[in-house]
């Protein structure tokens, strides 16, 4: 069920009716959240809804025998949760791809390879939930929080539909203290609600979807038949698309749950802004570049690893490497975080460098050197972009040598095109509290005033927009 479609705006009409009017019911109140979730993601595939229920029964139980094993609590139940939860995704995600790199080993080397060639169906959203469970036990374990208080609870924390297949990766520790307070309909933030749905859908309806049919795709499905203009088009379109797709969905999960009562935290905050690597990486995907950082980036700090010199570079490089292969499995995304953990680690020693030639001074700054920077970050995460999105490291290569390549022929440059560009870039603004004024003046007007506006743009997000919706591209993660 996709958010952008007449079918979602009907169920979460329902919804929405159903979870206000329950609200004092009690557990009648959590059983039709639980039921509405779990419909969300069985529309999908009925199937895999069992892997869910699954994933929620092991880590509810795992996590409570750990907390109830003394202080400190015993580390073996962690263990056995956080082994449960990336097996399944090993074998969901990563089976094949494994074995499909052992046969081509097996065939350069002349050797049968024993392992049996499966081809499994991947569950969407399975990569998210899978983070979430483990954010959940390893905080318990911590003592960071308690188990929720059943495990019907922590079934609505696991399955609520606004976040499971796409994120943002909200912890226990944000959802659970806000799902237990006393909701009031009438503190609902309406005016921010309106604004990051409809925004969310102008930047996935209008925006994505044209740069994906009319330069993403058309250039990566056949990397040789364009030359360097419509190359360089179509590495900057893609940063631009999967910017405003997967913000577009963070913002529209944002906005859905804030009309239910639950805040989630920001996922963006314009990206492309950054004047270094790390800040960009505490703009882009917040959720799971934090996720990273506490319960990778520090577990490896604390192994012996931790004890080298040079740890701080190296784990931030494993992380990324790692932070890569998690986005698909594939040779190509583990390119893009080993690109990403370079550039990182360049970005740190080369900052230490600086600093220590300057005598301990720190660098300068300014308008212009900011905006170098920004330009020069920017046009480094579009190249490691190439990787993310090329199905082969062949076709990566290829187009970014054809950016270098004859010059005269140009096809896909359009007005329309370059003003979608410039409106998905500056899109960017509506990130964070940005818009704070407009919401607020959305929220001050009457009830009628509020309907007119929302039908408005919609209809003119509804004009602007191709026949059909395009599935997020974060899905396939």
């Amino acid at each position: 069920m996709l958010f952008p479609t007449l079918s979602f705006a009907i169920f979460f009409l329902i919804v929405f009716s159903g979870y206000w009017l329950l609200i004092r019911r009690g557990v009648i109140w959590k059983l039709f959240i639980l039921a509405a979730s779990w419909f969300f993601y069985a529309f999908w595939d009925w199937r895999f809804l069992g892997l869910l229920i699954l994933y929620t029964i092991v880590n509810y139980y795992l996590s409570l025998a750990s907390y109830r094993s003394g202080r400190p609590p015993k580390r073996r139940w962690v263990v056995l949760a956080v082994i449960f939860n990336l097996s399944l995704l090993g074998v969901f995600k990563y089976y094949s791809f494994f074995t499909l790199s052992a046969y081509a080993v097996c065939n350069w080397a002349g050797v049968r390879c024993p392992l049996p060639l499966l081809y499994i169906t991947l569950p969407i959203g399975i990569s998210f939930f899978t983070f979430q469970a483990i954010s959940y036990v390893v905080d318990v374990h911590r003592g960071l929080i308690k188990p929720a208080n059943s495990i019907l609870d922590f079934a609505i924390y696991k399955s609520f539909f606004p976040q499971l297949v796409a994120g943002p990766i909200v912890r226990a520790s944000h959802y659970l203290p806000q799902f237990y307070r006393i909701m009031d309909v009438r503190r609902i933030d309406v005016g921010r609600a309106a604004l990051l749905i409809l925004g969310g859908l102008f930047k996935k309806v209008v925006i994505a979807n044209y740069i994906s049919a009319h330069v993403v795709d058309p250039v990566f499905a056949n990397v040789g038949a364009f030359q360097g203009p419509d190359s360089l088009l179509a590495i900057y379109g893609y940063a631009v698309q999967i910017y405003c797709d997967f913000s577009a969905y963070s913002d529209i999960a944002i906005g859905a749950a804030t009309l239910l009562g639950i805040h989630f935290p920001e996922n963006f905050n314009a990206p492309y802004f950054a004047t270094s690597v790390s800040q960009f990486w505490h703009r882009w995907h917040i959720s799971l570049s934090t996720w990273l950082r506490d319960y990778l980036f520090f577990s490896l700090y604390s192994t012996r690893l931790g004890r080298w010199r040079f740890a701080l570079v190296i784990n931030t490089f494993i992380t990324f490497l790692l932070g890569g292969l998690w986005h698909g499995a594939s040779w190509t995304f583990v390119m893009w975080g080993a690109l990403l953990g370079a550039y990182l680690m360049g970005e740190q020693l080369l900052g230490n460098l600086l600093v220590r030639m300057r005598g301990g001074r720190p660098l300068p700054d300014g308008a212009v050197i900011r905006f170098c920077q920004r330009v020069v970050v920017f046009n480094l995460i579009c190249i490691s972009s190439v990787f993310f999105r090329a199905e082969s490291f062949t076709d990566g290569a290829i187009l970014l040598h054809r950016v270098f390549s004859l010059w005269n022929v140009v096809t896909l440059f359009t007005i329309p095109t370059v003003l979608i560009l410039i409106t998905g870039f500056l899109s960017q603004f509506m990130d964070g509290r940005r818009m704070e004024p407009v919401w607020n003046w959305f929220n001050r007007l009457p009830v009628v005033g509020q309907g007119l506006v929302a039908a408005v743009a919609l209809t003119v997000i509804l004009a602007l927009g191709p026949q059909g919706v395009a599935p997020f591209i974060y899905f396939q993660f």
